[in-house]
């Protein structure tokens, strides 16, 4: 998968947990879902108790139906739960707007439930009915709703301070022949003084291991946010920096994958990328490793679409895109072969499209973790010369009869069968992994005008299966000569109009459906292979 997501978020620099958009995203969920939860088993226990007292007081219903004092508070605090979980499932809200929901909103249900406790005769001792109801749901509150325990231990201050009151007056001139009404008010405080205390430490244990959680997640200067995807050598992290307000990328050497080779394979990959100045290569930030060895590197985040998941999902590409895409791709690869380098996994997920500097459909080629230096020295860090390294869908001839003498030429074979699904919506070669390799080898690539109902000009065909040679002499010779075929295909053109058009709708679209929003529409992923093979 591409080092990319296609959802933006602008990094703060707050230290706070609570201080960015997942945080926010959270605190949200977690009010609705307390909020949820709490009605539902309030409103099966209320269901449940009036229905008991219909059948208890049956002689009462020729008066009506038995709502008293308790039902009506019961009522009342079941509706402050349904107003906070309505007004938390829809859209984000504002962090503020939401302290104030969970703090307003849990103060009314308090009260609501001290009435209601209170509403039942002195003799079945409404103060434990109170106490008991009120630790169930602060201290669900405090673990289901992570905060500061200060928030916690002043919120349950607020909500519970009238109880003592509550009790005296409930019990003076009530007397139950055990206790004065002051020692009711003296019990009462210390249950509470309790209940609060454990609130604020379930709230303490919370927000700390969250905390933990969030240290645990930094690399360096970086706080890793969300998985965005999954290249040769990691995974992809949305990051943001301690300082800069920048959008950054973080791909992380798995520990599983942090042995000699891999490592070194590792390394060479940042490397190499970092020499790369190309405005449609990934750029370069930062490298480092964590005190407890863990391998990182930092690249510029790009808010795009792979050309995997876009034409997955929005169908081949017209002519004219593609050869605007391939050329920018060239451009990319032609930097990278005039210092010995090749990608070895040119690919569909690997190029990117997004909007830089303004500008719509720009490019950007990605994952240079199989990257092959040709004047690099054999030693640890170096491919090993009897793995075939890539995309099955994608291989050259030669990377699967001899991989150790591939060139230049390998990449220009992936690109063409990059611009065949481009122009089809289907691979080159498919099924089983023997098949696709063997036809790699021996077979005629069918034209892409008999796979598709667009048309593709001739001599842009003639381009794309002059790339897909099976004899690497037979492929252009550079991706610079690549281009100029490309440059002079007889296809419509697609302006920055026609992209910046595109962007506006379809791929706002997309990005919202890969964003989360309208997950509807599946896609295929064609995965990176290591197989040993020997030449």
């Amino acid at each position: 998968m591409a080092d990319s997501t296609s959802k933006s978020t602008r990094p703060t620099a707050a230290p706070s947990p609570w201080g960015s958009e997942e945080s926010r995203e959270f605190l949200q969920e977690r009010i609705s879902r307390f909020a949820r939860i709490v009605f539902l088993v309030a409103f099966a226990f209320f269901l449940a108790s009036w229905i008991i007292d219909l059948f208890w007081y049956r002689p009462i219903l020729e008066h009506g139906l038995p709502i008293g004092p308790a039902h009506l508070f019961n009522l009342g605090w079941l509706s402050v739960l349904l107003a906070m979980w309505l007004a938390t499932r829809g859209g984000p809200l504002p962090g503020s707007v939401l302290h104030v929901i969970d703090a307003g909103g849990f103060f009314f249900v308090s009260l609501a439930m001290i009435g209601m406790s209170f509403s039942v005769p002195v003799v079945l001792r409404p103060d434990l009915l109170a106490i008991v109801s009120l630790m169930g749901i602060l201290l669900y509150r405090a673990a289901i709703i992570p905060s500061e325990p200060s928030r916690t231990a002043w919120l349950g201050t607020a909500c519970l301070i009238s109880l003592p009151f509550v009790t005296y007056f409930a019990y003076r001139g009530h007397a139950s022949g055990i206790l004065p009404a002051w020692a009711y008010t003296i019990w009462t405080s210390l249950f509470a003084a309790l209940i609060i205390l454990l609130s604020a430490k379930t709230s303490s244990v919370i927000y700390g291991l969250r905390e933990t959680i969030r240290d645990a997640r930094r690399l360096g200067p970086y706080t890793l946010e969300s998985k965005i995807g999954e290249g040769g050598m990691g995974a992809v992290y949305r990051a943001r920096h301690a300082l800069l307000r920048r959008p950054t990328a973080v791909k992380i050497l798995p520990p599983e994958r942090a042995g000699e080779m891999d490592l070194a394979r590792f390394e060479r990959e940042v490397q190499m990328t970092s020499l790369l100045t190309s405005p449609h290569t990934v750029a370069i930030y930062d490298f480092g490793r964590t005190p407890d060895g863990l391998f990182y590197y930092a690249m510029e985040y790009l808010d795009g679409i792979d050309l995997q998941e876009l034409v997955s999902r929005d169908g081949p590409m017209p002519a004219g895109r593609v050869v605007r895409v391939l050329r920018q791709v060239c451009e990319a690869l032609g930097e990278a072969h005039r210092v010995g380098l090749i990608h070895r996994d040119i690919k569909p997920a690997n190029i990117l499209l997004c909007e830089r500097g303004g500008r719509a459909d720009v490019a950007k080629v990605v994952d240079f973790g199989l990257v092959k230096d040709l004047a690099a020295a054999a030693g640890p860090g170096a491919t090993r010369e009897d793995i075939v390294l890539g995309t099955p869908h994608y291989l050259s001839p030669e990377a699967l009869r001899s991989p150790d003498r591939i060139d230049a030429r390998s990449d220009i074979y992936a690109l063409g069968a990059t611009a065949y699904f481009l122009l089809t919506g289907t691979a080159v070669f498919d099924g089983p992994l023997p098949q696709i390799f063997a036809d790699h080898l021996g077979k005629a690539p069918e034209p892409p005008s008999r796979r598709t109902a667009q048309t593709v000009p001739p001599d842009l065909e003639a381009a794309v299966l002059g790339a897909l040679a099976k004899d690497p002499n037979d492929r252009p010779e550079s991706v610079e000569e690549l281009d100029r075929i490309l440059a002079a295909c007889s296809v419509p053109p697609w302006t920055d109009a026609d992209a910046a058009a595109w962007w506006r709708t379809r791929g706002a679209r997309l990005r919202a459906i890969r964003a989360g929003a309208a997950i509807d529409e599946p896609t295929t992923e064609q995965r990176t292979v290591e197989v040993g093979v020997r030449a």
